[in-house]
């Protein structure tokens, strides 16, 4: 069977858009500053927990460069590619998680989606059943952190797919 230029086309992936701006470059002392935040948040709390935050927050902020980021060191640091296929549906597939990580993502989706413009407090009373006050602070702190990083990402449009594990690691 011969395939037309027709079906090729049909085939091929869209164009790769461009980024708005580059923001590091447009504000470095603000960029520094998120990192600071960033190395902050990421302090003393379990990795395999952070990545699951970071890659909720952006699935639910439709942050494309964040997602393609943290799936990547994800990945790379362990994780499952089963977890993170289900982590959209992660109340459906409970068993995948363990009680403290569904209670960390329960809560990543109220403060990131705020919709009722409060995070209810069953939600985190059942998050704070899981963890000490200051393990609940650095929960905190990493949600907040990668919900500024999504809003500078989906802002200016940064372009997935061209991440590679680590990469901004300093």
């Amino acid at each position: 069977m011969t395939t037309t230029a027709v079906n090729d086309t049909k085939n091929e992936y869209a164009p790769e858009h461009a980024p708005r701006m580059g923001f590091a470059d447009a504000a470095p002392e603000f960029y520094q500053a998120m990192f600071r935040l960033e190395r902050a948040a990421a302090k003393d709390i379990d990795p395999t927990l952070y990545h699951l935050i970071k890659i909720r927050a952006s699935q639910v902020n439709h942050c494309a460069f964040c997602i393609d980021m943290h799936t990547k060191d994800a990945l790379a640091e362990g994780e499952t590619v089963e977890r993170i296929v289900q982590l959209p549906a992660w109340r459906e597939s409970r068993h995948f998680y363990t009680e403290r990580e569904a209670a960390a993502l329960e809560l990543t989706e109220s403060v990131t989606v705020l919709t009722e413009g409060f995070v209810p407090d069953e939600v985190y009373a059942r998050t704070a059943e899981h963890f000490d006050e200051t393990e609940l602070a650095r929960v905190i702190g990493a949600i907040v952190t990668i919900n500024a990083w999504n809003r500078i990402a989906v802002t200016t449009r940064m372009v997935p797919g061209h991440y590679t594990p680590g990469m901004y690691k300093k």
